[in-house]
């Protein structure tokens, strides 16, 4: 825990959705098959399986790049991607205490995988395209054994590193240009390589898996197919399929016990190979110079597609079942029939904004590549525009409609229950819409773009009608909040000013001038108030008749405060920013109370329902957090 937040009580989260699906085998399952494991941003996040409570690991202060559990499950291996020239962090956790067991420094930039050895004596890791180096660790001294480059002088970048089941001394790494069989040489300290024999086959490898009983290496490429190699001879022994190859090449392999072989593709196919028994195929390949490929390897007998491209692969419940991540932030779940169950949803990129619904605690929205709504946890709608990105949302107050700004400067209102596109207000502004609210009388709509300019837009039962436009700004508009009475609206942009504005007589009431980028405004429920955020780390008030600054606060020891809201009652406010924070803060002394410890990426918007009950808090790794208000009203 920081100094920031030292003595403060932390708030009580009761759950987080979100996965990043764009991390290679980032999907896990602990041996005991009881938690899901996967990244989230800086964090790591460890789910139960049944009853679905969650816990994050907090290390890191880069994303994560890549996860490994060890094979008795009593380590968790993490790596990151931080900037070039600096060295990026493995942490090793420590699975029974919830506890960073070890951190390893050497490689640069990034980590690209990392491996445990079967009996949990060494971690293997691989760095980047910026490193290019592999390194063995010993876990119980927490030091660096050897290292070595990772390619054969400028062959081409390793992408994948996995260890031998059964033998702690030998790994395997796989690339663009390389497919070698490393052998540990502990007396010696060094790493000894040796090249696997592909003859005229050039391929590159983006993952390997190894049968249960180390004696046949499985590739999956680029290409779209899957090269078998002899572990022991590093020789070819097949490739597959002839015909039919995976779209956008093989992501992810994972072998069952049956013998069959589970393939996730890059256009989101996942497929069972079937009938094929790997230990007789070993002996009928042994010693045989190039071997005749059974007619029956690699042969598609099932395939299900699921939204974009599969990434992750995860066997669990005593092989009976298997999760599959895929680049969408979804989680399936896979029986023995073979049949999808979708178990979780998220934003795939960085959520841009969010709301709580009027009267409730359980129903919000967020917008990112696309809107969504959620009750609870659970995904209830999705609306997309293909290849446009929503960067605010409102719900009008009679709940009839769904108002959003788009990227391409459209206005788009949709029907909440089916996401039927209701109306398009086109141009309404150039370089995108960027922030939108609604009357409470809900017949206009106020927008902001990146242009500056604010617009009053009237809905009529047939269309719309531009009202006035009205020019002050000279920075993008990142926030709109509208006074209860539908006579005046705040507007925040990132040129510094704080603007109120006459939505009667459509003129500049009063403007407040800051030396930051605004990103959020709030009014204070009795609207003689209003209170800023922006770059500068500041929460200041101040005074609506007479524009004079009231008070000003450190809202954070660095980054910018991107989100804020007040709750109804007025008695207090939420903020969350770059460092990664969710804070409530008394209004009147001024004081944080709690602070909500969880995020591993920056806070882009946080909300109070109008119960004062919970908090919804969203950020740029596409994350919704949802805690408990530690100030609910008297019932």
């Amino acid at each position: 825990m920081s100094l920031e937040t030292h003595g403060v009580p932390q708030l009580e989260l009761e759950a987080v959705i979100g996965f990043n699906g764009y991390v290679s085998s980032g999907l896990r399952v602990d041996p005991d098959s009881e938690h899901l494991i996967y990244p989230l941003g800086c964090s790591v996040i460890l789910k139960r399986i049944k009853g679905g409570k969650q816990e994050s690991l907090h290390g890191h202060s880069n994303n994560v790049s890549c996860v490994s559990v060890s094979k008795s499950g009593s380590y968790i291996a993490s790596g990151e991607v931080t900037f070039l020239g600096f060295k990026a962090v493995i942490i090793i956790w420590d699975y029974a205490q919830r506890s960073i067991y070890a951190k390893l420094q050497l490689h640069k930039a990034k980590i690209e995988a990392l491996a445990f050895s079967p009996n949990d004596k060494y971690l293997v890791s691989l760095g980047g395209q910026d490193d290019g180096r592999i390194v063995v660790w010993n876990i119980e001294t927490k030091q660096a054994i050897c290292g070595s480059a990772a390619s054969p002088g400028m062959a081409g970048d390793c992408l994948t590193v996995q260890y031998s089941n059964t033998d702690d001394n030998v790994f395997v790494s796989a690339g663009s240009g390389t497919l070698r069989v490393w052998e540990l040489d502990r007396a010696n300290c060094r790493i000894q390589p040796t090249e696997c024999q592909t003859g005229r086959l050039k391929r590159i490898v983006k993952c390997v898996q190894i049968s249960e009983d180390d004696q046949f290496i499985f590739c999956g490429t680029t290409s779209g197919d899957i090269m078998e190699i002899n572990l022991k001879m590093g020789r070819l022994t097949n490739c597959g399929p002839t015909e039919g190859k995976y779209s956008m090449g093989v992501n992810v392999l994972r072998i069952l016990q049956c013998g069959d072989l589970l393939v996730g593709s890059g256009s989101g196919i996942l497929t069972l190979c079937s009938g094929t028994n790997f230990k007789t195929l070993n002996a009928q390949y042994q010693l045989l110079a190039p071997p005749p490929p059974p007619p029956s390897l690699f042969s598609q007998n099932k395939k299900v597609p699921l939204e974009k491209g599969v990434t992750s692969l995860a066997i669990g419940g005593e092989g009976k079942q298997f999760l599959v991540g895929t680049e969408a932030a979804q989680m399936y779940r896979f029986g023995c029939d073979f049949r999808k169950e979708l178990i979780s949803t998220s934003h795939n990129s960085a959520v841009k904004d969010g709301l709580i619904c009027f009267g409730t605690s359980e129903l919000f929205a967020t917008c990112s590549d696309d809107i969504r709504l959620w009750h609870r946890d659970n995904e209830r709608l999705r609306i997309i525009v293909p290849n446009m990105t929503c960067n605010s949302l409102d719900i009008m107050l009679d709940g009839h409609s769904i108002i959003s700004g788009w990227n391409d400067g459209k206005i788009r209102v949709f029907a909440p229950e089916s996401g039927r596109l209701m109306l398009i207000i086109h141009d309404a502004h150039q370089r995108g819409v960027t922030a939108i609210a609604g009357t409470r009388d809900c017949k206009r709509i106020v927008s902001g773009g990146g242009d500056g300019q604010v617009r009053i837009w009237e809905l009529l039962p047939h269309g719309h009608r531009l009202v006035e436009t009205m020019k002050a700004h000279t920075a993008t508009i990142n926030c709109i909040k509208i006074k209860s009475d539908s006579k005046q609206c705040v507007t925040a942009s990132a040129d510094g000013a704080c603007i109120i504005w006459d939505l009667v007589r459509f003129l500049s009431l009063q403007m407040v001038m800051t030396n930051t980028r605004l990103r959020d405004v709030c009014y204070h429920p009795e609207e003689y108030q209003i209170i800023t955020s922006g770059s500068d780390r500041k929460v200041a008030y101040w005074d609506v008749f007479d524009g004079t600054l009231i008070r000003e606060l450190e809202g954070s020891k660095f980054g910018s405060i991107n989100g804020m809201h007040i709750s109804q009652d007025g008695k207090h406010f939420v903020t969350g920013g770059d460092d990664k924070l969710v804070k409530v803060w008394d209004y009147m002394a001024g004081t944080v109370t709690h602070v909500g410890i969880a995020h591993g990426a920056s806070i882009t918007r946080v909300k109070i329902c109008s119960n004062n009950r919970t908090i919804i808090s969203t950020s740029a790794d596409g994350a919704i957090l949802r805690w408990r208000f530690p100030h609910p009203s008297p019932s």
